[in-house]
């Protein structure tokens, strides 16, 4: 008798069919895996290397995080969130820093932007503006004029040609600090290191006096940055040792290296958690389903081949033989799928974070990072996946007794498992728990508990699969009875062979499932804050600029004829903190701050006030949504702990709450109290009542609320691309896994359909009887994956809107319509050539 490798050999020689499901699957979870690893890895180790800091060997900033803590001793976990708005330190440190051995000059940076008057040729009006001091590390020269003074700027060649003005000129700038005509004292070359952050399409480039520029940034005695230039012959290290001591006790950090880079380039640290959020929760997830799926397809494929088992018993074969069989074919088939796999997977990640780059999720200096680290894990993890779904497969033809064997593979065993069936009815309750949480959780914590009930009820369905296979053939077989003999055969097969059903409808109900609560999770929350945003937005005109209206546009507006009134909107995000113990968290929160009254607000915003009054929003008072009141625990009268954008403590006492801020804003406060901790102190929206559109088109571009709500709409298709494209790659990964398991089952049955065609049944009957099966099917697995989606979202917008999911019917109905004719395609396809070479 043959050695069992020899087996194994041997059959994936002779029936190489039988095995090519096997490596397909595999090799598409060795992709999965792949492409999550290498952003996942990315997250983690990618960098910036410096641009405008490149000439400085040591940067002096502030923490760019807050630190949420969590337990104590060894299971102490220190999580940090990157800020909305970069945290500046006190520009006054530069003069410690100096003193310090080895420093040969401490530079203060500042870099903000500046509008210039109407008229000026410069590309959406917005210039970079320094302090004239980074030009020691920027290399920046003069090419005519001076250094500037209180009220003067330097500007560079192409600005000073688009003002048409020259040294010894007057340029009119309107800055954090308000419109102000400023001496032209020179005309200044920019550096690369200048324009490496631009505020601008354009590389418009303006200097100030160090003295004056965090006053016109909006920041007095604040600094972005200290730069720190060495004394010669003084080493980076030793000069970084130096800063160190000499900001001790300051909560200044000291940077390095490639470290300055993510000092410049605050979006850095937003990209790392865009990576990690895929190649982490999604990639995790994504890999369970990767695995899931292809230890059932091994596990398909070694019990289509039971009664070769079986007949290996009969002849003298030893379980432990037949064990080595099956673990010997997987150790054939999955190292090859796992490097093919890896490979495609490569240029999938390369495509995603591309695409990231492209939407400006990344910065354009930031990396791929590949190793061999994650196409290790791929290769490694579908081969344990192969050896051990093979080993539980293959565990009972090994064990029984041979005749006992022939008997089981010629009828399908109909109990489960016990410990099977245990597992899945464990996750069943553990997905209905969750789903209950969720309805009971608010905001993130809603989301967050949804996750788990999508993945506990595929994993319910995945190992209660033959139970549920059969109640489903049953409840969905009792039209098929009486539709003709074709259909009747479709129905009494479903009955006969759950399992097979089983295995053909998991990867459908995973596809429907996934898909549907990604993409719908999406559309639910759009749908109901474009809802708020329309009902919210009251005021006549809305004026917007990409690049931030001027600091008197609410004083400009006023004085056009006709206009009642104008309230200015600064938009931007705090940090508020959430949960307690285990839970706690930093929250991303959008905010509103109002240039004007409660009152007048409320004039050209309807925020859906239900508790307390806006007439006393102002220094220290803040109205928040309802859904963020109920998360944090809050109420009207009670203080809301907060971090400003820039990281600054604050504790505001709410006046009011109010329903519409998923549209609006979850937060709104006076503007004066944002201002000095944001970059751009320029206002997003300017609402107007009264007035003409063409009396305001001076200001930005005019539109109406149902217009503005459009423009808003867009932006948020466009931010709802990653959840769309993660739908499309695990969907799309289990449509493959579907077909795959079609193809499989309909090539194992060509036996049976050659056994038809024998006692009479026509072609075109055959293929009737496949039609109605793979239509069973197909319907099976998109009424259970549209429940399970339904049992996921339905708690959790309920949790975060208050309100039912929205599924638009022409999605839907192209995801249930693809579902369909992917069945079909998997089952008529190889169906009909196997009728054709046996007739």
């Amino acid at each position: 008798m043959m050695r069992p490798n020899g087996l194994a050999r041997a059959a994936v020689r002779f029936k190489p069919a039988s095995f090519a499901g096997t490596f397909v699957a595999l090799l598409m979870s060795a992709l999965i895996v792949t492409a999550c690893g290498i952003l996942l890895e990315t997250s983690l180790r990618g960098s910036v290397p410096p641009e405008r800091y490149a000439g400085a060997p040591v940067i002096a900033a502030a923490d760019q995080y807050k630190y949420v803590v969590t337990g104590s001793g060894e299971d102490r976990e220190k999580e940090a969130v990157p800020l909305p708005d970069t945290a500046r330190l006190d520009a006054g440190l530069a003069d410690r820093v100096v003193a310090a051995p080895g420093v040969k000059a401490a530079v203060p940076d500042f870099t903000f932007p500046v509008r210039a008057l109407d008229g000026v040729a410069i590309e959406d009006g917005v210039l970079t503006a320094h302090g004239w001091g980074s030009h020691a590390f920027t290399g920046s020269a003069l090419a005519s004029g001076s250094a500037p003074g209180n009220g003067e700027v330097v500007l560079d060649p192409g600005t000073a040609r688009a003002a048409k003005v020259s040294v010894g000129d007057t340029i009119a700038l309107r800055t954090a600090a308000g419109q102000q005509d400023f001496g032209v004292a020179g005309i200044a070359r920019a550096t690369a290191a200048d324009t490496a952050r631009d505020f601008g399409p354009g590389d418009a480039t303006v200097w100030f006096s160090d003295a004056q520029a965090p006053v016109l940034a909006g920041h007095p005695g604040k600094a972005d940055a200290i730069a720190v230039l060495a004394k010669g012959g003084t080493d980076t290290g030793a000069l970084a040792d130096s800063v160190k001591k000499a900001l001790a006790g300051s909560g200044a950090q000291v940077h390095t290296g490639d470290d300055r880079g993510a000092v410049e380039d605050p979006g850095l640290a937003y990209a790392k958690d865009t990576l990690f959020g895929i190649g982490g929760p999604f990639g995790g997830i994504a890999t369970i389903v990767a695995i899931f799926t292809a230890a059932g397809t091994v596990a398909l494929s070694v019990s289509q081949r039971a009664r070769e088992y079986a007949l290996l018993r009969a002849i003298g074969a030893t379980p432990r033989q037949i064990r080595r069989a099956v673990a010997s074919e997987a150790l054939l088939v999955a190292p090859l799928a796992g490097i093919l796999g890896t490979l495609p997977g490569i240029g999938l990640a390369h495509w995603w974070f591309g695409q990231l780059k492209d939407r400006g999720a990344i910065p354009d200096a930031v990396q791929i990072h590949v190793s061999a680290i994650p196409l290790l894990i791929a290769v490694g993890a579908g081969l344990l996946t192969a050896l051990g779904a093979g080993w539980i497969a293959g565990r009972r033809p090994a064990k029984i007794k041979p005749g006992q064997a022939l008997s089981e593979a010629s009828v399908e065993r109909l109990r489960p498992g016990v410990i099977r069936t245990v597992l899945g009815l464990a996750t069943l309750v553990g997905g209905a728990v969750l789903a209950g949480v969720a309805a009971g959780s608010t905001g993130d914590g809603a989301a967050g508990a949804s996750l788990g009930v999508v993945m506990c009820f595929m994993l319910a369905v995945g190992l209660l699969g033959p139970l549920v296979a059969r109640l489903c053939a049953v409840l969905f077989g009792l039209p098929l009875r009486g539709a003709g003999p074709a259909a009747s055969l479709a129905d009494a097969n479903s009955r006969a062979n759950s399992r097979r059903l089983a295995s053909a409808i998991t990867p459908i109900v995973l596809a429907m499932a996934f898909a549907s609560t990604l993409v719908f999770m999406n559309t639910s929350e759009r749908h109901v804050a474009d809802s708020q945003l329309r009902a919210g937005i009251t005021a006549d005109h809305v004026v917007t600029d990409p690049a931030g209206l001027p600091v008197d546009s609410v004083r400009r507006a006023a004085h056009e004829p006709g206009v009642e009134t104008a309230v200015g909107i600064l938009n931007t995000q705090v940090l508020v903190p959430t949960g307690s113990g285990e839970f706690k968290a930093l929250q991303g929160t959008a905010v509103q701050g109002v240039t004007g009254s409660g009152s007048e607000l409320a004039k050209v915003q309807d925020l859906g006030v239900t508790e307390g009054s806006l007439n006393r929003i102002g220094a220290g008072h803040i109205a928040v949504d309802k859904s963020l009141a109920s998360t944090a625990h809050v109420g009207v009268g009670d203080k809301l702990p907060l971090y400003l954008p820039d990281g600054t403590e604050a504790s505001p006492e709410i006046t009011a709450i109010y329903s519409r801020g998923l549209g609006l804003a979850a937060i709104t406060m006076d503007r004066a109290s944002l201002a000095e901790h944001v970059t751009s102190g320029f206002d997003s929206t300017l609402l107007v009542n009264g007035g003409s559109q063409h009396s305001l088109s001076a200001l930005g571009r005019v539109t109406d609320a149902s217009g503005y709500a459009a423009e808003q709409s867009l932006d948020a298709k466009t931010g709802a691309w990653m959840n769309n494209t993660m739908a499309a790659v695990l969907g799309g990964f289990a449509a493959v896994a579907a077909v795959n398991t079609l193809v499989m089952t309909i090539l194992d049955r060509r036996r049976e359909l050659v056994t038809l065609r024998l006692v009479g049944s026509t072609r075109r009957q055959v293929l009737a009887m496949l039609r109605w099966e793979s239509l069973l099917v197909a319907g099976i697995g998109i009424v259970l994956g549209s429940a399970i989606a339904a049992a996921t979202l339905i708690p959790m917008m309920h949790g975060m809107t208050g309100t039912m999911p929205y599924a638009p019917p022409l999605m839907y109905g192209a995801f249930a319509g693809a579902a369909a004719s992917l069945a079909l395609l998997a089952v008529m396809l190889p169906g009909r050539g196997a009728l054709r070479r046996q007739s």
